[in-house]
């Protein structure tokens, strides 16, 4: 089995240990996650495996042969070929297997079989060029083009993209272009940094499927924790220079590392405790000349002390923001919305209406034009057919990651959140940076030197300050660590205004909304769908859905002009079974419906509609009543075609 080793590894940058004497040990069967919070040393720690990086000492085993393949976070741009041939480098290894086996091929034409010395290196020539032959057929290069399509096509890209230059892909087209090229090169061993960060939820659930079935070993990041509990088996955390293995998914490890913080933080305060007494005898004693040594005594004592740190990653942080204006009843109503650029319909025809306080999760494909919803509902977008209209007293707010490319200057990350900030928040600003991932001094660092992300997440930091009572939000979860997108989510729970979102991370779509609206299109034909339950519900309503379509129709029964005694008496016995087949679903269609007017009548009453849980429970029991209605009215019909089927034997 193919494995790669460390002992005692460590490196540091200046005076700073990133780690120290770390051990690790993976394996074609390993499945974990590298934690830790953000400057931890997790992408070290990576690049020092993939033999990027030299550690200053340690020991660094790979068994020989054993190949590992490394994808970084971003900076990855490819030019000068089609994305098919781009694919198709992925196979250099088996290229060089090839040639040295043609190699192998002309050394023996030139053998002779005259003497046993030639007749022996014959044979280990003929072996070697077996094995070799061996390996290439068990990689899959002769079957590599439909290998290359169903890896581009899972990761989004189109049949058409396959012969597009790569130079035209955007950023985050291009790394899925990397990730591509690390699957395709199959290695013993996979190091995946932030896989996921460019991944819409139906490449995401792709690549969950294809690491389940993948035979190899990988470590990778993610912020996905859903996408980390769905693949990994262990998780190996980077705290304070050392490296801990936790057996178990994502959320075993953070139960696991909830247990130890608690430990931690009992000792933690119990240490701050005997330091601020100990400082207290300091100051006391210290200038008299009768306690110096003993002042000093518990000086020494306070520089020998191993200070406990809390991990940054596990820290509970708990921010509020303004709570939102008073609205309305109704926050949003849309009529016959369309859109299109040029000959490309992207919306048609969409109807919406929407009460104050829902949390509406808009789902669909790539391409059903879910950011170019949001956009027409930020009022971003004016170029569209339809009307929208807001209700009282709505006040909107726009998310996207477009919104970062506004942000420069020279005033400090600080300066810039406070600048607009409401006077009650003023004393909470550093709190929430450091919710958003901006501690220590990157608080000080200009606009100007912030990276994509970090200005990403400076915009929404930005956008929840302000009294805002419907947030729109476009991938809002982007560039967030797992911590953060907690801190996020709470807010957005608590948040009493209205929030209309689209995401591609599982836990925070399941968690967040109260509806789904799903756009779809199939060919030029674009629809449209609202769902009254979250995400997890509407996951469950199109599984069911897809069963149902998938059961075969009843068999057409065999038309039979004359009928026998015999024929006649079973005719009538299956009429009778199936009126009472039809009589027992027209019963169950009564009560679902008198279930439903009970539920609406609920709704109406004051203890109830001011209850945003109270509300959510029963718009989700009628949406499943209005499924189990349509479902009961199929079967209605079947039945009720049988019947008359039946009948008209006679």
């Amino acid at each position: 089995m193919a494995f790669v080793q460390f002992s005692k590894v460590s490196i540091a940058f200046g005076d700073r240990d990133i780690l120290n004497e770390v051990s690790l040990n993976l394996s074609a069967g390993t499945k974990a996650a590298l934690a830790g919070a953000n400057g931890a040393g997790k992408t070290t720690l990576m690049k020092i495996i993939a033999g990027e990086i030299k550690p200053d000492s340690g020991d660094r085993a790979i068994q020989k042969g054993c190949r590992i393949s490394y994808l970084p976070q971003s900076g990855i741009v490819h030019r000068g070929s089609t994305l098919r041939e781009e694919a198709e480098t992925a196979y250099k290894n088996i290229l060089l297997l090839i040639a040295k086996m043609d190699e192998l091929g002309r050394e023996l034409e030139k053998t002779s079989e005259e003497s046993s010395e030639t007749e022996g290196r014959t044979r280990l020539l003929i072996e070697e060029h077996h094995k070799l032959q061996e390996e290439i057929e068990k990689s899959g290069y002769y079957n590599r083009e439909a290998v290359i399509y169903r890896v581009l096509t899972g990761l989004g890209f189109s049949p058409s993209d396959l012969n597009r230059q790569t130079g035209e892909f955007s950023g985050g087209w291009q790394m899925r272009i990397a990730l591509a090229k690390v699957l395709l090169e199959n290695p013993d061993i996979m190091l995946l940094d932030e896989p996921t960060n460019y991944l819409d939820i139906e490449a995401r659930t792709w690549l969950e499927s294809w690491l389940g079935n993948y035979t190899g070993g990988f470590l990778l990041v993610s912020h996905d924790r859903f996408f980390l509990d769905t693949t990994v088996r262990e998780v190996y955390e980077v705290f304070r220079a050392d490296l801990k293995r936790y057996v178990g998914n994502y959320t075993s490890y953070e139960k696991t590392r909830e247990m130890e913080l608690e430990g931690i933080i009992k000792r933690y305060k119990a240490q701050q405790e005997e330091i601020e007494k100990t400082e207290a005898l300091i100051n006391r004693f210290r200038y008299k000349k009768s306690k110096a040594a003993f002042a000093q005594d518990l000086i020494k004592r306070l520089d020998r002390m191993e200070r406990i740190e809390i991990p940054e990653n596990l820290k509970r942080i708990n921010i509020t923001f303004p709570p939102p204006p008073h609205s309305g009843r109704v926050a949003l109503n849309l009529e016959g919305i369309g859109r299109s650029y040029g000959q490309r319909q992207v919306i048609s025809g969409l109807d919406l209406d929407l009460d104050s306080g829902e949390k509406l999760l808009v789902a669909g494909p790539n391409g059903a034009g879910k950011s170019t919803l949001l956009r027409i509902i930020a009022g971003e977008d004016r170029d569209y057919n339809g009307s929208i209209k807001y209700g009282s007293g709505i006040s909107v707010g726009y998310f996207s990651q477009d919104a970062a490319e506004n942000l420069t200057g020279n005033i400090t990350v600080e300066q810039y959140i406070e600048a607009d900030a409401p006077t009650h928040l003023i004393p909470k600003v550093r709190a929430m940076l450091g919710a958003f991932l901006f501690r220590g001094d990157d608080i000080y660092k200009p606009l100007t030197v912030l990276s994509g992300g970090e200005k990403s997440r400076l915009a929404m930091l930005k956008m929840l300050t302000k009294p805002i009572n419907l947030l729109v939000l476009d991938e809002p979860m982007n560039h967030l660590d797992i911590q953060s997108k907690d801190i996020l989510l709470d807010c957005l729970l608590n948040f009493k205004g209205t929030v209309i979102f689209v995401s591609h991370d599982r836990d925070f779509m399941e968690a967040l909304s109260t509806k789904t609206l799903e756009l779809s299109y199939e060919s030029d034909k674009r629809d449209h769908r609202l769902f009254y339950g979250n995400y997890a519900y509407y996951l469950d309503r199109i599984a069911r859905e897809a069963n149902i379509e998938g059961e075969q129709p009843l068999p057409p029964p065999i038309p039979l002009t004359f009928l026998s005694r015999e024929q006649e008496k079973s005719r009538q016995a299956a009429v009778k079974r199936l009126e009472r087949r039809e009589a027992e679903i027209l019963k169950s269609m009564q009560d679902l419906e008198a279930e439903k007017q009970r539920l609406e009548g609920e709704l109406a009453l004051p203890e109830v509609y001011s209850s945003g849980v109270k509300t959510r429970a029963i718009k989700i029991e009628l949406g499943k009543i209005a499924f189990d209605l349509e479902a009961k009215s199929k079967e209605w019909e079947a039945a009720a075609d049988e019947l008359q089927s039946v009948n008209g034997q006679s």
